[in-house]
């Protein structure tokens, strides 16, 4: 049965280091020792009113009503897990995401924008880290807010703006607050495309372009060396990447230096310069893109 979309904390709890584990102690071993790390974070998580949706793999998804119960929790998490890591010598640790936002529930799972959200901070998390959600962290208490800091800005697809994260200090020792420094600011890019007469500009309002034969693409190109899904260009920051996946490869001229191939990799665009696709530039075979990077301000 569906319920209304409602306001839940999602915490993701994934356990690092468990693939190493069968390796080093065995399958069945391994096994018990993450299902005692699954259980502890269920066990935790309901001594903060939090409910365990479901396990996947060696990953617990859980959900609160409050966005405090889910960090005290994903605090409390983390210590229990060091103590028992310790007690039982296996380097085994969660990594922890958490974002509060919308939900839906379906026959008791969990869906919704929340749990898009939480699953790219857990992501970002390293082994005994908590990181969190910007927004998130704005309406904690203050005394909660005390343990954040901010790490940095992300990119995510199908959001109009930047998600600032953040990392939840849940450590004891005030040691830890004292030795945080200020995040730089990032500056907005923007890129603008040229294609002839025509022209296509990338900012925080349209992060992404696909570049093609195909007639899907943002923007295609009548080239039959060029790919029908050739490349894309991401607004990760304040940069842009292009990320090539076709056949022949793409061409990258950055003014002033020569001209270089990608096929199946990545390059972060600077300056000004032209893309060709397929095959080096030349202006009597195929099109190209010409492309020019501009700082837009902090």
């Amino acid at each position: 049965m569906n319920s209304p979309d409602r306001q839940l904390a999602v915490l993701f709890a994934d356990i690092a280091g468990s693939t190493r584990l069968y390796e080093q102690i065995g399958d069945t071993a391994a096994l018990a020792a993450i299902s005692r790390c699954l259980e502890l974070a269920e066990k935790t998580a309901s001594g903060y009113g939090g409910r365990l949706v479901k396990t996947i793999g060696d990953e617990a998804l859980l959900v609160f009503a409050q966005a405090d119960h889910a960090a005290e929790a994903a605090g409390e998490i983390q210590r229990r897990m060091e103590e028992t890591a310790a007690a039982d010598d296996l380097r085994l640790g969660f990594r922890i995401g958490i974002h509060f936002g919308a939900a839906i529930e379906v026959s008791g799972d969990v869906f919704g924008d929340s749990v898009n959200v939480a699953a790219r901070m857990v992501g970002l998390a390293k082994r005994g880290q908590v990181i969190l959600s910007s927004p998130t962290a704005e309406i904690l208490s203050p005394w909660l807010r005390g343990r954040v800091r901010e790490l940095d800005v992300l990119t995510v697809k199908g959001k109009d703006k930047d998600i600032g994260i953040c990392e939840l200090l849940w450590q004891d020792s005030s040691a830890d607050l004292t030795a945080m420094a200020a995040r730089p600011t990032v500056r907005i890019a923007q890129l603008e495309l040229r294609q002839g007469e025509r022209v296509f500009a990338l900012d925080a309002s349209s992060p992404a372009l696909a570049v093609g034969r195909d007639a899907q693409n943002d923007v295609v190109i009548a080239d039959r060396l060029a790919s029908r899904l050739h490349a894309r260009i991401e607004r990760r920051r304040d940069k842009f990447v292009l990320v090539d996946q076709s056949s022949n490869g793409t061409f990258v001229t950055i003014d002033g230096e020569r001209e270089i191939q990608l096929r199946r990799e990545e390059m972060i665009l600077r300056g000004s310069g032209r893309l060709s696709f397929g095959h080096g530039h030349d202006p009597a075979q195929g099109e190209s893109l010409a492309f020019a990077c501009r700082d837009a301000g902090p």
